[in-house]
């Protein structure tokens, strides 16, 4: 007992209060959780970032050419990432929680196996999705033991393991990718009307080549991602870093020669991502064929039914979710090409810097789903402490490095005047809602560990409706700065919701009120 109170000195009896801020000087403590953090988030949080960073670069080259040019990709980028999270992120985040899950239970006893198999879910209320749904006794029974077949791992050491949502994951992204490249390939023109940019603008032809190239490599995108939702799932993202770098590192090389040296201008960048994000999908498939059979036992083993029932909650989410930063996007469109350009900017690097705080959330929502399976609760209020803790620190930090960065860095982006002075409207607000902005990121971590996707779909609904409000009305009425304002308040609800849930005991976090 002595050395489980060493591995969590937070879980003595405490008020709720106490899962935010006991213990906060030991916030940087490398003990058992802190370096399951810290090796699970590091990694996660560079990968993360690299892609957006590669956006960024791409949003470097281009903004060389001219505002024009700049204010097209931005509009075109905005909508590319917007659709593609409406597919990604409900794939990518049930695809770490069901394989977390089912690594764990594969790695226990035959007989905590069985145990686990039958009261999974037990945990979460009635409000949240059973990642493995209980039943009566008797199919119950027969049902875990075709778990335990499916979860088991071989004791031969290069033998691969069966991790039935793995397969699952990968089916599923192909088929999204393609979906989405149909759908932005053959409605690029009406897609970027909707977004603000206009028949007769000088936006639409670099908007559209750029929109409609970029839109090959959906399918790797997609594919990609669930890949690393697989890794992440087995505590895994080095794997996903060393890919992702080798992409990036490949679209930054190109951008310059396809632009500058092909003159293809903006096609070039689309065509030197494209090709980067089929590089990263080629080394995942490779490195995840030498861990996991990708061919299920037969088809009944997919688990398509459990990805689309919480799949659907969380394709709510984020459809709430892009709705409010895509509408901010639109909205800014249709001030002009200047005032696009600026927001463009300060867009990648509010979510550039933000994504830091994902590989917390990353980290967060692995082990946290480990300890749920295994009704480790210790470890569960004690992870949840510490990368709230961790997100806080995070986000202040950053306020602080671009407050005094972003001033000058925006210059790499432009040397327009105008767009320059617009910049720098926007920098108060990228630089004050980074704490915000990083505890929200975590939150979101920390709900999909507990598998409560019912609450964060609902949640962001509500969240959505009022922000969606708030950014017509002040758009309108203060143009520029309306819409940052309505983005702090949206990212201040989001992050005011996940406490709610934690502070309130309710849910998967009922058993709080025993502490």
């Amino acid at each position: 007992m002595a050395q489980e109170d060493d591995l969590y000195p937070s879980m003595e009896k405490s008020t709720t209060v106490c899962i935010f801020f006991k213990d906060f000087r030991h916030v940087l403590k490398l003990d058992e959780i802190g370096r399951d953090i810290a090796r699970i988030a590091l990694p996660a949080a560079l990968a993360l970032t690299a892609d957006p960073i590669a956006s960024m670069m791409d949003t470097a080259f281009i903004g060389q050419i001219g505002p024009v040019e700049l204010a097209a990709v931005g509009v075109s980028i905005a909508l590319f990432n917007q659709v593609s999270r409406i597919a990604i992120f409900p794939l990518v985040s049930v695809t770490t929680s069901f394989v977390a899950e089912e690594d764990t239970i594969g790695k226990l006893s035959p007989e905590a196996q069985e145990s686990e198999s039958l009261e999974t879910g037990s945990h979460v209320n009635s409000e949240s999705k059973e990642l493995i749904p209980q039943n009566d006794p008797v199919e119950g029974a027969s049902k875990s033991k075709s778990l335990i077949s499916i979860f088991e791992v071989s004791k031969i050491e290069n033998e691969r393991r069966h991790i039935p949502s793995a397969s699952s994951a990968l089916v599923i992204g192909a088929i999204l990718g393609f979906v989405q490249a149909i759908f932005l390939i053959s409605g690029a023109k009406p897609l970027l009307n909707f977004m603000g940019v206009s028949s007769d603008s000088p936006m639409l032809i670099p908007a559209q080549q750029y929109l409609t190239l970029r839109s090959l490599g959906a399918p790797a995108v997609l594919l990609s991602l669930a890949m690393q939702g697989v890794f992440r799932g087995f505590k895994d993202t080095k794997t996903p870093l060393y890919a992702t770098v080798a992409g990036d590192i490949t679209n930054i090389i190109l951008d310059p020669i396809f632009m500058f040296i092909f003159r293809l201008g903006v096609s070039g960048a689309a065509i030197a991502h494209v090709i980067s994000q089929y590089l990263i999908s080629i080394i995942l498939l490779w490195r995840l064929m030498e861990q996991v059979d990708l061919l299920p036992p037969s088809f009944r083993h997919l688990q398509f039914g459990k990805f689309l029932k919480n799949g659907l909650l969380l394709l709510m989410r984020v459809i709430a979710v892009t709705f409010c930063v895509t509408l901010s996007a639109s909205l800014a469109a249709r001030q002009g090409a200047t005032s696009m350009a600026a927001f463009q900017v300060c867009l990648q690097v509010w979510l550039t810097t933000s994504l830091l705080a994902d590989g917390l959330a990353v980290s967060g929502q692995a082990i946290l789903a480990s300890a749920f399976a295994k009704k480790d609760y210790e470890k569960v209020t004690a992870t949840a402490s510490r990368v709230l803790q961790l997100g806080l620190l995070l986000g202040l930090m950053l306020a602080v490095i671009l407050g005094l960065g972003l001033s000058f860095g925006a210059r790499l982006f432009t040397s327009d005047v105008d767009v320059l002075h617009v910049i720098s409207i926007g920098i108060p607000f990228v630089v004050g809602t980074q704490p915000i902005n990083a505890l929200a990121f975590v939150f979101d971590g920390v709900n999909f560990g507990a598998s409560d996707f019912a609450y964060s779909a609902y949640s962001m609904v509500l969240v959505a409706i009022i922000s969606i409000i708030c950014l017509l009305f002040l758009s309108s009425s203060y143009k520029f700065i309306g819409i940052w304002v309505a983005l702090t308040i949206y990212m201040s609800l989001r992050a005011s919701a996940g406490f709610w849930r934690i502070g309130t005991r309710t849910g998967p976090w009922k058993f709080l009120r025993s502490c």
